[in-house]
Order: structure tokens, then sequence, then C-alpha cells
């Protein structure tokens, strides 16, 4: 049994409990102390009350939405341009980066191009989007996907650069093809790091929807955030930015669960 195995066998059973439910622990506080913070501020006025709702006025404006479909409505429409565009960052991203970290003439191709476009803010190229390719959904996607890629493409290269020499040199001493080093030795030694971008890319992919849906949409938790703004309807603002919260900590979370079983190596 490795030393790790031996330590959590250890750990008090209370440890372990509180370990399990602490991100609950954690989110059930904040929302209490925004509550209270919102009713202090009802008292002293520190701000317009009516800009600072509460945790419980913005559940009920939530619920509210929810029975109306309201919230659905917003919550498909955004949700199907991120999984589309993160798709299409992914399928290109993963194959890419590993090749370029495998091939140094690919990666010195790369590289210029990389090195120039990594730079400049997404949300820079987003009018240059919607002017190429129109106001719909398409526009959306790419944005998505351009915003993503960065951090899968680097992640996955940097993770098939950093495999172990020594391993790859064993691998070929035993007479091991290169098709099998790859699936045997690269791609499992990179595969930590290919998870970690994907889990980026996909927090990007969020952080990036809310802008792409200010220009242009009928539909999405950025167009509800854009057009509550106009209307001082801070408590649906609050419903939207909640939403894509807590989706990205639920995919956080699942990616989290997958990667301990994947990679039981490394604890």
């Amino acid at each position: 049994m490795s030393g790790a195995a031996v330590r959590r066998r250890q750990r008090h059973p209370a440890i372990v409990l509180l370990e399990r439910f602490l991100p609950v622990l954690v989110i059930s506080f904040a929302l209490v102390a925004w509550e209270l913070l919102a009713i202090l501020n009802v008292a002293q006025k520190f701000v317009n009350p009516v800009f600072f709702p509460g945790s419980l006025k913005v559940a009920a404006s939530a619920w509210e939405m929810a029975l109306t479909g309201e919230l659905a409505q917003h919550l498909g429409a955004s949700l199907s341009r991120v999984v589309f565009g993160f798709s299409i960052a992914a399928v290109i991203g993963v194959p890419l980066g590993t090749v370029a970290g495998r091939n140094r003439w690919i990666s010195g191709l790369l590289d210029p191009i990389i090195s120039v476009l990594r730079p400049i803010p997404p949300i820079a190229l987003l009018p240059i989007m919607v002017v190429w390719l129109g106001i719909g959904d398409t526009s959306k996607i790419i944005f998505i996907a351009y915003a993503a890629f960065f951090q899968i493409f680097l992640t996955t290269y940097n993770g098939v650069q950093s495999v172990e020499p020594l391993f790859l040199r064993a691998a070929q001493t035993l007479g091991a093809s290169r098709w099998r080093i790859f699936r045997k030795v690269v791609l499992p030694a990179a595969m930590p790091h290919i998870v970690t971008g994907i889990r980026l890319g996909f927090s990007v992919s969020f952080f990036v929807i809310v802008a792409a849906e200010f220009i242009g949409a009928s539909a999405g938790l950025g167009f509800l955030i854009f057009e509550s703004r106009v209307y001082f309807e801070v408590d649906k603002m609050m419903v939207a930015a909640v939403t894509i919260g807590a989706l990205g900590f639920a995919f956080d979370f699942t990616m989290k669960r997958i990667e301990r079983r994947l990679f039981r190596w490394r604890l």
C-alpha cells in the first residue's frame, strides 16, 4: 500500500467528512453573509438598497424566472454556445498541442503565430468577428472557441514537453515503436496537463460568453445581464451571474472528480 493511501486511512472520519462537505459549507456561509450584508445595507444605506438585493431576493427572482421558463431559455442559449465553442477549441487544441509538443518543426511553425495572437485580448477581436460572421450564434461560438483554444493548446503542449526524457529513452531501449511510446508513455504523462487545460478552457468559455452576448443576442445569460442593466433589475443581473458561477463550479467539480479517478497515482 502506498504512503498516500496509508495517510488517507489514518485520517479521522470527521476530517474526511468535513473535507467532503467543505465546498457546501463555504458557499452556504457566503450566501448567509451576503444576506446579512444586504440587511445591514437597508439599515445603514451604504448604497441604494435597490441596487444591492440580498441572496433571498435573488433566489426568489431565480425561482420566479424558473417557473416562467425565462431562466431555462437564457441558460439553454448560453450553454449551447459555450459547449459548441469549447468543443471546437478542445478538438483543435488538444491534437495540435500534442503534435507541436512532439515535433519541433511544427512547434517552430506555430510558435510565432501563437506568440502574436495570444497576447491579444479576445474581447478586442469580438467586433471584428461580428463584422465577418454576423451577429448570430456563429460569431459567438467562434469567439468562445478562440478564447478557450490558447489555454487548451498551451497546457497540452507543455504537458507533452514535460514528459521525463528518461522514460522515453527506456521505452526506446526496450524496442517500443513511436506510436506505442506515444500511447503508453507520452499521453499518460501529459494527460493531467490536458485535463487542467480543459478545465481552464471551459472556465474561459463562460468568462467570455457574457461579452459575446452583449452584442446582437436575443437570449442568453449575458443578454439577461445587459437587458436587466437597462431596467435596473439588479436581482436578475445577479441571477445570471450566480448561474454562470454555478455552472462553472459544477463543471470544475466534475472534472476534479474525474481527475482523481483517472490519476490515483498522483495522490
